[in-house]
C-alpha cells in the first residue's frame, strides 16, 4: 500500500482486531472476548454493537455467544454449515417464541443423531422448560426432530443412518432393526408433514418413560431447501397443559409458517451467494 500522510483510525483498528479474534475463536461470550483482547467490557460492548449493526457479527439466542456472520463472510454456504442456518433462523425463532410462548430447538444432523444448534428457551414464557443446551444429542429414532429428519431426508441417506444405528447396539437404536416400523414412521410423518416423539420417549437417549420422563411432548418439522433437509425445528410443551390434539391445532400453524420462512430465506441467500 502507498504511504499516506494520515493517521490511523484507532477505533476502527480496535474493532477490526475484535473481529479477527472472534473469527479465530469461532464463537465467544462478552467475558471471553474481554479476557482475550484486554479491552474493557464497556468499550467492547460498543464495538460489538457496531459490528452487529453493520452486519459483521450476530448473537446466538441460546447462550448469548457472538459469532461472525456467515451471510457476510461465507460467499458459498453449504447445507452442512449449521451456523449459516442458525443465523437465518435465530430471529425467526425468537418471533415464534413470542407468538406461541412455548420453547423450540433447532437441530442439525450429525451422522446418527440430531445435535441442538440453537434454542429460544431462554426467552420462553414457560421458562421451566430449559431446552438444549447447544451441542445436546437427540435420538434420531425417538425424538420428534430426529423422526422428522429421518422421514424427509433422501432415502439413500436414511438407509445409511439406519445402518449406523443398527451397528451401534444400544437400546435407543432398536427401532432401526424393524424395517416395517420405519416404513410406517416415514409414511405417516410425510403424510402429516410433521413428526412427534415416540410414545415411550421421555427425553433420554436410551431409557423409556418408566425410567426417565421429562413430562414433555414435541412436534417437529424439517427445514427443506432445494429438496435438501438442512435441519429440523420443533416446539416443546408440558404434556399436562396441552394434549397432542390441542398442540397440533394451536402450535402447528405457527411452526409450519416459521419453517417455511426459514427455508425461503435460506434459498434466497443461497441464490445470492452463487
Amino acid at each position: 500500500m502507498r504511504e499516506y500522510r494520515v493517521k490511523e483510525i484507532h477505533a476502527l483498528a480496535r474493532g477490526l482486531d475484535v473481529l479477527k479474534v472472534l473469527q479465530k475463536m469461532r464463537c465467544a461470550s462478552l467475558h471471553e472476548l474481554h479476557r482475550q483482547t484486554g479491552i474493557p467490557k464497556s468499550t467492547l460492548t460498543r464495538i460489538l454493537l457496531t459490528l452487529h449493526q453493520q452486519g459483521f457479527i450476530w448473537q446466538r439466542v441460546a447462550d448469548g455467544a457472538f459469532l461472525t456472520s456467515y451471510l457476510e463472510f461465507q460467499r458459498f454456504p453449504q447445507p452442512d454449515e449449521a451456523n449459516w442456518m442458525v443465523e437465518v433462523a435465530s430471529p425467526l425463532m425468537q418471533a415464534l417464541c413470542e407468538r406461541v410462548k412455548w420453547p423450540s430447538v433447532l437441530s442439525s444432523p450429525r451422522l446418527d443423531y440430531m445435535e441442538v444448534v440453537e434454542t429460544n428457551s431462554p426467552n420462553s414464557y414457560f421458562d421451566e422448560i430449559p431446552l438444549g443446551p447447544v451441542g445436546f444429542r437427540a435420538n434420531m429414532l425417538r425424538s420428534a426432530s430426529g423422526r422428522a429428519y429421518l422421514s424427509f431426508c433422501a432415502s439413500e441417506e436414511r438407509d445409511v443412518i439406519l445402518q449406523r444405528l443398527r451397528e451401534k447396539d444400544m437400546p435407543g437404536n432398536l427401532l432401526a432393526r424393524d424395517r416395517k416400523a420405519i416404513d410406517n414412521l416415514v409414511k405417516t410423518t410425510r403424510q402429516n408433514g410433521y413428526a412427534v416423539r415416540e410414545p415411550d420417549f421421555g427425553g433420554d437417549y436410551d431409557r423409556g418413560r418408566q425410567h426417565v420422563d421429562d413430562g414433555r411432548e414435541s412436534i417437529a418439522m424439517p427445514i427443506i431447501v432445494s429438496n435438501t433437509v438442512f435441519g429440523c425445528l420443533n416446539i416443546t410443551w408440558r404434556s399436562h397443559v396441552l394434549t397432542m390434539e390441542q398442540a397440533i391445532a394451536t402450535l402447528l400453524p405457527a411452526l409450519r409458517e416459521t419453517v417455511e420462512v426459514i427455508g425461503q430465506r435460506l434459498e434466497q441467500e443461497a441464490l445470492v451467494s452463487q
